[in-house]
C-alpha cells in the first residue's frame, strides 16, 4: 500500500495531521513523517504506543508515496512538491506557495471538493486555517443566500507562528510573574505579546498584515465570485486557539433564524448562543476540539440581510489538520484524472 508523507511534524499543523490520521486508525506503517535536514535519530509520537522516525526531507524518495502533505514553509514547498508529483504523488500544500496560481485549487473539504479533479499539477492548496475556520460555518449561507460582503476581526492564539512564539509567551509571562527584565525577549514577535495585544499577524503587504491579505486572497478563490472580505487581525496572549467575530451581508433577504439553521446544517460546526451570561464558547473551551463553534448569532442592523457571529476553533486542529485530512481522504477515494 503506498504512504502518506507529512513534511513538518515537528510541531504545528503537520503535528495534529498526524493526531488525527492516529486517532483515525491510519496505520503507522503506512504514514511517513519528514522534516527538513532532520537529525539522524529524531522521532515524533503517534498516537499513544507508536512513534515515527523523521526522515530527512533532502534525501527522500517520493516513489512509494500516495499522497504527500507539506505543512511546511511556502520555500519548502516550491522546491520539493514538484519532486513529489514527478514522484507520482498527490500534493496538498497548507503553505501560501501557490496562493492565486489558477492551475492549482484552493480546496476547503465540504465547500469546493468538485475543484479536486482539476488537479493539473497534482498539487491542491488548503487555505490558512483562520479563513478556513471563518469559511466552513458560512458554507450554506453562500450557496443559498450568496455573500456580498464579510468583516472579519481576529484573535489568534500564538501557536499559529510555532513552537518558538509558544515559548516566548511563556517566557515572558512567568518573567513578568517573577518580576525579572524582558530584555532581549522579543525574537518572535515585534512587541511584547505577555499581557498584551498585538494588532499584526503576519508582514506588512502595504496597508496590511500578510494575515489580512490572506482573507483576502483566500477567501475569494475557495468561493468564487465578487465576494468583498475585509479583515482586521491581532495577536493575542493565548497559546492555543483562534476567535473570530464576523459580520456577514448576503445578496439575498436572510435574517437571523434562518442563518443560524444553515449554520446549524454544517458538518464539525456546533452551534452554542444560549444569549445569557456565559451563553457561548471561548477560546479556553475550544482547546482539542474537533468541531468549529459558533455562538453570538445577531442580526446586523447596520446593512440589509446581514447578520453577525462569534467563532471559535482549536486553530491547529479543527481548522486547519481537519480540512487536510478530510482532503486526504477524498484524495484515496475517489480516483482522480
Amino acid at each position: 500500500m503506498k504512504k502518506i508523507a507529512v513534511i513538518g511534524v515537528e510541531e504545528g499543523i503537520g503535528r495534529e495531521i498526524l493526531n488525527l490520521l492516529s486517532e483515525e486508525n491510519v496505520p503507522f506503517k503506512n504514514v511517513v513523517a519528514l522534516e527538513p535536514r532532520s537529525a539522524l535519530g529524531n522521532m515524533v509520537s503517534y498516537g499513544e504506543d507508536d512513534e515515527l522516525d523523521i526522515l530527512s526531507l533532502d534525501t527522500f524518495d517520493f516513489k512509494d508515496v500516495e499522497i504527500a502533505v507539506f505543512a511546511a514553509s511556502s520555500e519548502v514547498v516550491r522546491k520539493f512538491a514538484p519532486k513529489a508529483v514527478a514522484a507520482g504523488a498527490r500534493v496538498i500544500d497548507c503553505s501560501d506557495a501557490f496562493v492565486g496560481d489558477a492551475d492549482i485549487p484552493m480546496v476547503v473539504s465540504g465547500i469546493n471538493d468538485d475543484r479536486l479533479p482539476g488537479m493539473k499539477k497534482g498539487i491542491v492548496s488548503v487555505p490558512s486555517a483562520e479563513v478556513a475556520q471563518m469559511l466552513i460555518p458560512l458554507q450554506n449561507i453562500a450557496r443559498e443566500f450568496g455573500i456580498k460582503r464579510i468583516v472579519v476581526s481576529t484573535y489568534s492564539a500564538v501557536s499559529g507562528y510555532g513552537r518558538e512564539a509558544m515559548d516566548e509567551l511563556f517566557n515572558q509571562t512567568r518573567k513578568i510573574f517573577m518580576n525579572e527584565m524582558l530584555a532581549d525577549d522579543q525574537k518572535v514577535f515585534h512587541k511584547q505579546i505577555a499581557f498584551n495585544v498585538i494588532p499584526q499577524v503576519g508582514e506588512f503587504i502595504g496597508e496590511e498584515t500578510a494575515c489580512e491579505w490572506a482573507f483576502n486572497a483566500e477567501t475569494k478563490q475557495v468561493l468564487g465570485g465578487d465576494v468583498k472580505v475585509h479583515a482586521n487581525c491581532a495577536m493575542i496572549p493565548a497559546f492555543i486557539g483562534s476567535a473570530q467575530f464576523i459580520n456577514v451581508e448576503c445578496g439575498k433577504e436572510i435574517d437571523v433564524d434562518e442563518a443560524r439553521a444553515q449554520i446549524k446544517k454544517v458538518k464539525d460546526v456546533v452551534v452554542f448562543d444560549k444569549q445569557v451570561d456565559g451563553g457561548y464558547v471561548t477560546l479556553h473551551d475550544v482547546q482539542g476540539e474537533n468541531g468549529i463553534y459558533v455562538s453570538r448569532l445577531r442580526q446586523d442592523a447596520g446593512v440589509d440581510n446581514g447578520f453577525s457571529l462569534w467563532c471559535a476553533a482549536d486553530n491547529l486542529r479543527a481548522a486547519g489538520a481537519r480540512n487536510v485530512v478530510n482532503i486526504i481522504h477524498y484524495l484515496q477515494n475517489n480516483k482522480l484524472n
